[in-house]
């Protein structure tokens, strides 16, 4: 991803905060027969304050991506949407898309049997723990040889980044008025409306106004 001055993202809890946010993730690498993606959910790791990430693939994409021997990239990204110039005001313009994306590449870490078991674990009681009745991976009807059977068709992995691309384009080159514009369209309705977007930059607007004072 071409990084750009006036979108970097540089904070490590912001970056953590996105990915925390938008777990579903695209694990790209490059094997003998060229590029390969997947997509699987990547949490960060419970247990580090930093980028570190951990997840799982199931078999045979460990084989694909070379799984401890080659690099991955791991893309995360954040709410995105089209900006149309209307919103701009009667100025010459021209569309675009608003957007957040992380990008973390290094060579994993294989995790053992117990710890991907731990990460499948937190995995369902991530979002199975916002049901109304969870059913959570350990209790009935499942049984610890289903589980276990279940979990041997998976490889875990840990990836502390040796690289960090995070952008976040959210009309920082804009002046206010027209940030604040497109956050009023985006928040009024109609084709384009998105309020998750509006939101992520009313977020970048208060951070970058904020460290002007």
């Amino acid at each position: 991803m071409r990084q750009n001055p006036s979108f970097t993202l540089a904070d490590v809890e912001e970056i953590r905060r996105v990915v925390d946010a938008n777990p579903w993730a695209t694990i790209v690498s490059h094997g003998p027969d060229g590029l390969v993606s997947s997509h699987y959910v990547v949490l960060l790791d419970e247990d580090r304050d930093d980028l570190t990430i951990v997840g799982h693939v199931g078999r045979p994409d460990d084989l694909i991506h070379g799984m401890g021997e080659r690099e991955l990239l791991v893309i995360f990204q954040g709410p995105h949407g089209y900006i149309s110039p209307g919103w701009y005001g009667d100025v010459q313009a021209v569309p675009t898309w608003n957007y957040t994306a992380v990008h973390l590449a290094g060579i994993p870490e294989i995790l053992s049997d117990e710890e991907n078991l731990a990460v499948l674990d937190r995995l369902v009681d991530r979002f199975e723990g916002r049901m109304p009745d969870p059913r959570r991976m350990w209790e009935r009807p499942n049984d610890p040889a289903f589980v276990t059977r279940l979990a041997s068709g998976t490889v875990g992995f840990r990836l502390t980044p040796r690289r960090v691309v995070a952008k976040r384009k959210l009309s920082q080159n804009k002046p206010a008025e027209t940030v604040d514009a497109v956050i009023e369209a985006l928040e009024s309705g109609g084709p384009y409306a998105h309020p998750e977007l509006a939101a992520e930059m009313r977020r970048a607007r208060d951070a970058r106004t904020g460290a002007a004072r």
